[in-house]
This record gives structure tokens, sequence and C-alpha cells, in this order.
């Protein structure tokens, strides 16, 4: 029979310490050949039927102690978490101590044990005010505004007629430091509307009044803010010829531009707007109050030390968001960390008390439903998963693993949360 000792370490790691003697290693022995067998072809015999004395010979007597030890390492670790009660975080780190024919093989298997609230907080003590929600004229306007510049029509100047603050341009433009063209400085077809700032100040003075066909070179100084380095704060020469110019009709706000967007009036258009923009705020303040909940749930509780690998796990997680949000965006992730002015570093240095947070807002909401017993019924995970089902083509790739056992745990996780966050707004949101 092996050995096992279990040493419990630094930050809830555990070590657990095996031996399995010489005499037992045998039987290990036999199913590494039976594996090998399978998987390394034998000339005279089928997959699976060469004898253990062929396959020591074929592949050597240190090969089937490799491929022993896999095994015994598997089996060896479900013992041991099933045994002690652990719950690992990620898989084991393993040390091989001894691993030699005729000898006891020895190794140690490296755990990080998902850590448990030591003490929950009150929450039922805990009281979290909701903010009253209001929509200004001014935001209403805003938008209406919004929409009649999206309904704005771009209608091509005469050639003789100089550009104004209300039009938009279109230059061939070309950017110079120290006479040398700066990266991304160059671009043939480059549009500017005048009404809006642009971003090197003083550009829009420059341009102002030119005609199609004008041509104009001129220095700027760059903000000391700019995202390249090489140029913030310093003196740029600027060489354009204006191409093109377009005058920028604009709708006038009325009945009929609210009929066009299929409303029956401007007012009738003013009030969905405020009670699209009253919606909008309504979600923001739930979700706001829910974050509030649940962070002060967190930083009244009481934890076990958190490992690094379930924090690194985390803040990979995030960063994996983060390059989903920004690919969608169209932006490449290397040209947002330098929009950012952050390295790879920086931000998983940046992100780390966040999930830290993460993982004890997960913990404290997993306690909740132990100490409320809080259950998912089967029925309850069915509907969910048909629900999402019924959304998704039956020949989509994506329709197959909504029926694998582990998306099945994933929904389930999913309403027992929704169960706890409804549970502790009844308790907490006044």
């Amino acid at each position: 029979m092996s050995n096992i000792s279990i040493e419990k370490g630094e930050k809830n790691t555990v070590k657990i310490v095996v031996t399995v003697p010489h005499t037992e290693v045998e039987p290990y022995l036999q199913e590494a050949a039976l594996k090998l067998s399978q998987e390394t072809k034998i000339d005279g015999f089928r997959p699976g039927k060469a004898g253990y004395d062929v396959i020591k010979q074929r592949v050597g007597e240190m090969k089937l102690y490799e491929t022993a030890l896999d095994i015994i390492v598997r089996k060896t670790y479900l013992e041991a978490i099933t045994d002690n009660n652990l719950e690992p975080v990620g898989s084991p780190k393993v040390d091989v101590v001894k691993l030699a024919p005729e000898n006891d093989i020895e190794f140690s298997l490296e755990i990080s044990q998902m850590p448990k609230v030591e003490e929950l907080a009150d929450y039922k003590a805990i009281k979290i005010k909701k903010d009253k929600v209001e929509v200004e004229d001014k935001e209403v306007e805003l938008t209406l505004n919004n929409l009649k510049r999206m309904q704005t029509k771009e209608v091509r100047a005469k050639s003789d007629e100089a550009c104004t603050e209300e039009d938009k341009i279109v230059v061939s433009m070309e950017m110079k430091k120290d006479g040398v063209v700066v990266e991304g400085g160059s671009s043939p077809n480059h549009g500017i509307f005048l009404r809006e700032d642009y971003y090197v100040p003083g550009f829009k003075d420059e341009v102002l009044g030119l005609k199609e066909g004008d041509k104009k070179s001129f220095t700027l100084t760059f903000p000391e803010e700019h995202a390249q380095k090489m140029l913030a704060g310093n003196p740029v020469e600027f060489s354009i010829e204006l191409k093109e110019v377009y005058h920028l009709e604009s709708p006038e706000l009325n009945d009929e531009f609210a009929k066009a967007l299929g409303q029956e009036s401007l007012d009738q258009m003013r009030e969905v707007i405020k009670k699209n923009i009253e919606n909008e705020k309504e979600h923001d303040e739930h979700a706001r109050q829910e974050r509030e909940m649940l962070e002060t749930i967190a930083k009244k509780s009481r934890f076990q030390d958190i490992p690094d690998l379930l924090v690194n796990h985390e803040v990979n997680k995030m960063i994996e968001e983060l390059k989903q949000g920004v690919a969608q965006q169209g932006m490449e992730f290397e040209k947002y960390l330098e929009s950012i002015k952050k390295t790879f570093a920086d931000l998983k240095l940046d992100f780390t008390p966040q999930a830290l947070m993460r993982i004890k807002i997960a913990l404290a909401m997993r306690a909740v439903a132990d100490k409320e017993e809080i259950k998912v019924e089967e029925k309850e995970i069915d509907a969910e998963i048909d629900k999402i089902a019924a959304q998704v083509p039956e020949e989509h790739e994506y329709r197959k693993q909504l029926f694998a056992p582990e998306y099945r745990e994933y929904t389930e996780g999913l309403l027992k949360n929704r169960k706890v966050i409804e549970l502790l707004r009844k308790e907490i949101i006044g």
C-alpha cells in the first residue's frame, strides 16, 4: 500500500508526499506495458497484444517506469484529495524524488487549495441605499442633437468655395519631425469635421478659408499628453493639400424629423428618449447597488490565505476579457497598451487588487449559499439550458456544448449565484 502524508504549506498550499514500495509497483508496470502496447506499433502484434517483455525490450525499462509513474500520480492524487477533503485549484506540481528499477517510487504533489471563508460578514446588518435616478432636459437635448448629427447630409461644395467651421474637409496630409515623416503621419484622404476640436491645437485655424486644391505648410506643437512620446510636446511640420470640401446639412429638430425616425411627434420622441435614458440609468444604478453590496460583504468577511495561483488565474481571465473588448472595437491589443502607456506587466499589477476582490466575492457568495442552504433543482437547470438552446440553430457547433456535463455544472453555478444575489438584495438594499 502506498504511504501518503499531507503537509500544509503557506498561502493555503498542501504538499502530498507519496512513497510506493517497490514490491507494489508491479501492477502499475503491467498497466503501463498495456498502455504502451496500445500506443506503440510493433511488428507482428496487433495494438494492445504485445506482452510485457516485448514492450520492455522495445521501449526500455525506464520508459515503463515513467509511464507507470503517470498512472500512480493520477490514482494517488484522486485518493488524496478525496480522503482528505481537499479542494484543489488548478493542476498539481509534481516533484519526482526517486524513480528507478527495484526501488521504492517517491514523489510529491504540491497543490493550491480553494480558500474558505473563515468568518462571513453579518450581511443582514448591511444596508445599501438606493440613489434616486433623474433625467435632466439637457441629457435629452444632447441625445437629440446626436441623432441630428447622425442624420446630417454631406453636400460637396463648389470648387471655389472656402471651407468654414460648419464644413467637413478631406485633405492629403504629411507630418514630419526634424524633416523625417513620422510613423502614421502620412494620409492621402484624411477627413476632418471643422466644427469639432482637432487633436492638435491650432490645426483648424491653419486650414479655415482654404479652397479645394489649395496647399499649405505650417508647424504646430503637439500636446504634452499625446500618446506618441516622440511627438508629445514637440513641433511637427504639416504639409497639406485640401482635396474636398463638404457642407454639412443638418435636419431641423421638428415633428418631421421625429416622424422620419418612427415617432409621431418631437414631443413624443423626447419622452421616448427620456424613458430610454432613465432605463439605462436604472440599470447602472442596479449594477452599482449590487457591486457595493457584494464588495461590502467581501470587505467585512475574513478569508483563508488566497493562493497566488488563484490570483494569477483571475488576473489572466480579466486580461482575456479586456482583449476581447479591445478586439471588438477593432483595435490591436499591443496598440491599446501603447495608447494607455502600460506594459503587459503593468496591466497584471493593476488588475491584481480587483482580481482579489472578485475572488473574495465569489467565495463569500458560495458561503452565503451554504449558510442559507440555497439549492438549484435539476428542472431549473434543464429549463435554463433549453431556453438558451432555443436561441441557437440546430446545426451550430455551440449547441453541442450546451448539453455537455461541464456546461450543466456552469449553469448550476450561475443559477445559484442569481438566487444568492436575489436573497441578498432583499436583505440589504433599502
